[in-house]
């Protein structure tokens, strides 16, 4: 962890930048992949791991700008199979910016998120990283199932972890795994080719969606996705399986609630004597992800 501060990022070239949305959407995604080659992050990161980046510039108080962190998308032998390629799924930020004043506002474009974006090929990177060491696939991962739930950019990580877990030189893990992704819009789908292919090459893998804001039909969003799913259900029952979330946080609590229906909520989470167990108090900060409930929200 933490080979290259933020004080002292190293150099990395864009080598791919293509966006990875299944249709014309207002949102705009974008599989970026970075050569770290010659740097201390070669071969030295894994999947469900961040690194930095450091946009070019000076914010408004005229102060370097700070380390955005993304999450790594590749597996951990990277895009070329050697390490030495990392990738990355970048939302473009932008919003309008209000003030208290209602005839003052304007348009705000994320800074690192549109320059990273909008750079061209070859373009230098300032990286830092990797950071992370519980967002991670098993070191032995035949010896569980998996059930991997996203909103959004959450994808990123589990993009490169169905990629370890199927794609591996070795042949693929014969695990069970389930990937729910939740996004508003059919079009705003991302990596969607990939787990569509990789649905109907291996038995093994289930590809889930849930889109919120359907042009027909009932909404669904991830929570719901899971409780429908009687294949998911009995995988949480089991007593190898790891369940992953990722994405906006406020999704897993409609998780945990489902896991008192399936009798697992011990299995999953961690209660302080002073809380009782009780769906209503799953959202209660006190109330933690246990060792099978990997949770990275923001």
């Amino acid at each position: 962890m933490n080979l290259v501060r933020p004080k002292e990022p190293v150099i990395g070239r864009v080598v791919r930048s293509e966006s990875c949305m299944a249709g014309r959407s207002a949102s705009f995604v974008r599989h970026v992949e970075i050569d770290v080659s010659g740097t201390p992050l070669e071969g030295n990161f894994r999947v469900g791991q961040a690194f930095g980046v450091v946009p070019p510039g000076r914010d408004a108080s005229g102060k370097l700008h700070a380390v955005r962190l993304y999450s790594i998308a590749s597996p951990s032998w990277g895009e070329d199979g050697a390490g030495k390629v990392l990738s990355t799924t970048v939302k473009r930020v932008i919003d309008e910016r209000k003030t208290d004043d209602p005839q003052v506002h304007d348009l705000f474009l994320g800074v690192c998120s549109n320059w990273l974006c909008d750079v061209p090929l070859e373009a230098e990177v300032a990286i830092t990283g990797p950071s992370g060491k519980r967002f991670l696939l098993p070191s032995d991962t035949a010896a569980h199932d998996y059930v991997f739930v996203a909103t959004g950019t959450g994808i990123a990580p589990f993009r490169g972890m169905i990629k370890e877990l199927l794609e591996a030189p070795g042949g693929p893990c014969n695990s069970q795994i389930h990937l729910v992704l939740g996004v508003p819009y059919g079009t705003d789908l991302m990596y969607d080719d990939l787990f569509t292919s990789l649905d109907q090459a291996h038995d093994n893998f289930h590809y889930h969606t849930a889109i919120s804001r359907p042009e027909r039909g009932p909404r669904r969003y991830v929570d719901r996705a899971v409780v429908e799913s009687s294949q998911i259900g009995e995988l949480l029952q089991g007593d190898r399986t790891l369940l992953y979330m990722c994405g906006l946080k406020g999704m897993e609590e409609g998780i945990y609630r489902h896991m008192f229906d399936l009798g697992v909520v011990d299995q999953y989470l961690e209660w302080p004597d002073s809380i009782e167990r009780d769906p209503a108090n799953v959202g209660e900060r006190k109330v933690r992800a246990g060792a099978r409930c990997l949770l990275e929200v923001y």
